[in-house]
């Protein structure tokens, strides 16, 4: 009888000990639903402009030759005139830079069928040009075709460091939701406690400016130098602020 007293005691004590945990886990749940679910959230909008603060420009050196050898050499001669020219306008190193370099045989294709020959081969050699002195742009497109180049394929303004500019939009969007969230505060009859989220969307990229040039093929861009301005960019960033109601 003794054993069965205890026996009852025992059990009467661990069934008691599983419901303070139940209850326990059950409340903390609930406070924690409701700190996350009374929340307000206010929007907010920053906006930076500027203009483009440097120039990429893509261009290629294509030669044509009887021999692999030969016609490697001679774009070597070409890439090395175009380099030496670009050093000389002040273009750093870091700033001028091979993106392909491509070999291809050249076939002559029979007018009745069977195998092709080659004649010959092209080597194409792509390269991209850092300028960060914008009012040297239209002298160094037509010095570049002078010294060998000849294409020039493409020209983009961008921006050197848009991640500096979209912090700076960012820093105005908070402000903004902060504002925001200030003046609708009392009109809305709550107190609002910590942030508790926060969201962001960036719209409005330094997105590149192109334009596409072309060389004519007698060592100039034909006609004039090239007008190239240079037009603005514009990153705006959206943000939310979430705030907890007190």
């Amino acid at each position: 009888m003794n054993n069965n007293y205890k026996y009852l005691v025992w059990s009467g004590t661990a069934v008691l000990v599983i419901l303070g945990v139940f209850l326990l886990v059950s409340t903390n749940k609930t406070w924690n639903t409701a700190t996350t679910t009374n929340t307000v959230s206010f929007s907010g909008e920053g906006k930076v402009i500027t203009k483009p603060n440097i120039a990429k420009i893509q261009l290629s050196i294509v030669t044509d030759a009887l021999t692999s050898k030969a016609a490697q050499d001679d774009n070597s001669k070409k890439s090395k005139a175009v380099t030496d020219y670009l050093k000389k306008q002040d273009i750093d190193d870091k700033d001028i830079k091979t993106t392909s370099y491509n070999i291809y045989p050249q076939y002559k294709y029979p007018r009745y069928g069977g195998q092709p020959t080659i004649t010959g081969y092209q080597v194409n050699q792509s390269m991209e040009v850092k300028v960060r002195d914008l009012d040297k742009v239209s002298n160094i497109l037509d010095g570049v075709v002078a010294a060998g180049t000849n294409q020039v394929n493409s020209l983009s303004f961008e921006i050197d460091d848009p991640e500096a500019l979209k912090a700076d939009a960012r820093k105005k969007a908070i402000a903004d939701a902060k504002k925001k969230a200030e003046e609708l505060e009392d009109q809305l009859g709550i107190d609002l406690g910590k942030i508790v989220n926060f969201s962001e969307n960036t719209g409005g990229y330094p997105i590149p400016i192109y334009v596409e040039l072309k060389a004519d093929g007698r060592g100039g861009m034909g006609g004039d130098s090239p007008s190239v301005p240079t037009g603005e960019n514009e990153i705006v960033v959206n943000v939310s602020l979430t705030y907890q109601i007190k």
